[in-house]
């Protein structure tokens, strides 16, 4: 149910700054999330990476490369919409392969919106590529795809992610237009509202444990205790054994007692009966 809070004023098709829970909704109305991935993008501290360098307002992001693409391509594509000041196609580390996607840095701001319009969709190397701005220092609250976040996604696995350019937002069904005075929360507005912050404690519970389990301090911790665990059921294994080799000594007195009346009381009837 879409709250009357949401006005039409405020719906763009394009997303203004990143929501997770927006980003996983179809027309960006979701009050619940609807994936695992979008409730780890929401609990995610993403910080933006502060060793790029360039300016993020005439940077471009371009993507759906062929492996076979190069540099020299990509330069000789993008250099007829301006002069390019720094152009890096992002290479895996130990192969050296093209990861599929690169960054291209203009000279002027009307170079960046000249390829922005035109080179989306343009085929290199047999390959549709896709073209847009550059997010992670540019819009706000980014958070890339590999923590849940991103506007990318695959339909088969129910992961898609909504506001970009290439899957914008729908316009959503019986949006009111009108302004927000405030409204009484219905009974499944709340109950849905609750279930997402239980989910979402349940989730910063495991990512408790998950960090425990990392924290070097915490392992020293837990190391601790096994060691005291250990040295008490050692110690107390000790003292059981101990106890049982004396129940064993004792017992074996009291056979020995028993047996030596056992024979005097044999030896007395013999003497009587003689």
């Amino acid at each position: 149910m879409v709250s009357a809070a949401f006005t039409m004023n405020e719906w763009t098709p394009i997303a203004k700054a990143y929501d997770p829970l927006k980003a996983g909704s179809i027309d960006g109305t979701d009050e619940e999330p609807h994936d695992r991935a979008v409730l780890r993008a929401m609990l995610a501290r993403y910080v933006p990476n502060k060793g790029v360098i360039g300016d993020p307002l005439l940077t471009l992001f371009v993507s759906r490369l062929s492996p076979q693409t190069d540099e020299e391509k990509l330069k000789k594509a993008f250099s007829r919409y301006g002069d390019i000041k720094r152009l890096r196609l992002v290479r895996d580390l130990v192969t050296g392969f093209s990861k599929g996607y690169a960054f291209i840095e203009y000279q002027k701001e009307s170079a960046i919106i000249k390829a922005y319009r035109d080179a989306n969709k343009l085929v290199i190397d047999k390959n549709e590529i896709f073209v847009d701005y550059e997010l992670e220092r540019r819009l706000k609250g980014w958070i890339p795809r590999r923590l849940g976040g991103g506007f990318g996604g695959k339909k088969e696995s129910g992961q898609l992610r909504f506001g970009g350019r290439d899957r914008p937002f729908r316009k959503p069904i019986n949006l009111p237009n009108f302004p927000n005075h405030g409204s009484a929360d219905t009974r499944e507005e709340k109950r849905q509202r609750s279930r997402s912050r239980e989910r979402v404690q349940e989730w910063r519970a495991k990512r408790s444990e998950y960090e425990r389990g990392r924290d070097p301090r915490w392992q020293e911790k837990d190391r601790s205790q096994n060691r005291r665990d250990k040295e008490h059921f050692e110690k107390h294994s000790n003292e059981e054994r101990s106890r049982d080799r004396e129940r064993s000594i004792t017992d074996r007195h009291r056979g020995d007692r028993k047996r030596e009346r056992s024979k005097e009381r044999d030896y007395k009837k013999q003497r009587d009966e003689d």
